[in-house]
């Protein structure tokens, strides 16, 4: 398009749609792209389920149009609600979408802004097509990796290749058609449903934006834009254009900080299993234990849901807060973007989600990964055998905790991980900054969603 002519599209203020699957890890990077979208200019109308629905007073300069869902208000969600929640999300909200869609697009052809698309996140699986009902552009935000959407996208291939039912024997043995992944890191064939969804959604799209950038993930960007005719747009990390922490679901402690100021230099190991995460008593007494025992500064989010049978907090050992002293500090959740570029943090135990994978990457804290479910085994192993900054813990025993901590923290051999580590942080503050890799994905998207 000529210059001119995109000139005159931009003195057009247009509409962008957006709207987020209800999970933290989904919810956060798409408000995150709202306010950048609208600090280029475009008017930003966000529609979002009642389910884990966020306060519209903390955004006025978003406008909020909210799905009935028929999912009970502030249930707690866990892992082992996942698929439920997901089901009763795309059987309940095909209708109010569309009657949603009909309501905004009547009202845009009035007010002067014409809606550009709809940006969905791609584990709907009727986005898609009420969009195109209404011959309304859609593009799809990817909150997790675009390496293991590469992964997913060879669901089909690897499945024709043997690998699936996955079996423990060969748990260990390398997929030579991935590297460097494991057959352990493959998801069980239960998922696979889900993540065809995603990859079709994603590739019947018009565009895809990315939370990552070419210089972590340039192999499986080229990979992906092989197969998907449209652009795509890494212009991560999104976190660091703005903050949304009125975004969370979860409401987090700031005595944390406070906390954190009383710690010295890169001493505290930050522990977090993200929102959704479910582990046994047994698992919790053994990480309680091996993180006493490491003798190191540690912050553990112990949010409530965290165990299916009962509240953690109140299961630690008799006496633990006497061992630990000053030394440990447990919250029901943290601000961790705050925690993570504290002076006090130096490693975060994780599991592994592409949100707190990114963010660690930018603050060059270096991780020990103990994945769950979803993307994070695949996220866990290029963190630990591709880009080489962090350690995954194999054996959740209190010995192997506390060993695995030790290198982490105190170990000499860590000193090189940290060096790449703090590279990468470096590439990441460079690729926003104009020229930058990030910035220029950005700029391409702003024209992009101009000329549609």
């Amino acid at each position: 398009m000529e210059g001119e002519e995109m000139s005159q599209l931009r003195k057009v203020r247009r509409k962008i749609l957006l709207f987020p699957l209800p999970l933290q890890g989904h919810v956060i990077p798409m408000f995150n792209l709202a306010n950048i979208l609208h600090s280029k200019g475009f008017s930003i109308i966000l529609i979002h389920t009642r389910y884990n629905s966020p306060d519209p007073t903390h955004f006025p300069h978003l406008t909020f149009h909210f799905l009935e869902d028929g999912l009970p208000q502030n249930s707690r969600l866990t892992s082992n609600d996942l698929t439920t929640v997901l089901s009763a999300i795309q059987s309940n909200c095909v209708q109010p979408l569309q009657d949603c869609l009909s309501q905004i697009l009547s009202a845009a052809a009035t007010d002067q802004e014409p809606v550009a698309c709809l940006i969905s996140d791609p584990m709907y699986s009727f986005a898609g097509s009420v969009a195109q009902s209404f011959n309304l552009p859609r593009m799809v935000l990817r909150t997790g990796g675009m390496s293991a959407f590469v992964l997913y996208d060879s669901l089909p291939m690897l499945r024709q290749n043997g690998y699936f039912p996955l079996q423990v024997a060969k748990f260990d043995e390398p997929v030579p058609e991935l590297p460097p992944l494991k057959v352990k890191d493959l998801p069980p064939e239960v998922q696979h449903g889900i993540l065809a969804t995603t990859v079709k959604e994603t590739k019947n799209s018009q565009g895809v934006i990315c939370n990552t950038l070419e210089e972590l993930e340039d192999y499986a960007i080229a990979t992906v834009q092989q197969s998907i005719p449209y652009p795509i747009f890494p212009i991560g990390p999104m976190h660091k254009y703005s903050q949304t922490s009125a975004a969370s679901i979860l409401q987090p402690d700031h005595t944390s900080l406070s906390w954190l100021n009383t710690q010295p230099p890169k001493t505290v190991l930050y522990v977090s299993f993200g929102s959704i995460a479910v582990i046994s008593e047994t698992e919790f007494l053994e990480m309680a234990w091996g993180l006493a025992n490491s003798r190191q500064p540690f912050l553990w989010v112990v949010r409530p849901g965290l165990s299916k049978d009962s509240e953690l907090s109140e299961m630690l050992p008799v006496g633990y807060s006497q061992i630990v002293g000053e030394r440990g500090k447990i919250v029901k959740w943290a601000p961790q973007l705050e925690v993570l570029s504290h002076p006090a943090v130096g490693g975060f135990w994780t599991h592994c989600g592409w949100n707190s994978t990114v963010e660690s990457i930018c603050e060059g804290v270096p991780m020990l990964c103990l994945p769950f479910f979803a993307d994070q085994a695949i996220n866990a192993r290029h963190i630990c055998d591709n880009w080489k900054i962090g350690l995954r813990l194999e054996k959740k025993t209190r010995e192997n905790i506390e060993s695995a901590i030790t290198k982490l923290m105190a170990d000499g051999d860590s000193a090189e991980m940290r060096i790449r580590i703090t590279a990468f942080k470096e590439k990441a503050k460079l690729c926003l900054q104009k020229d930058g890799s990030s910035y220029e994905s950005l700029e391409r998207l702003t024209n992009y969603l101009t000329s549609l």
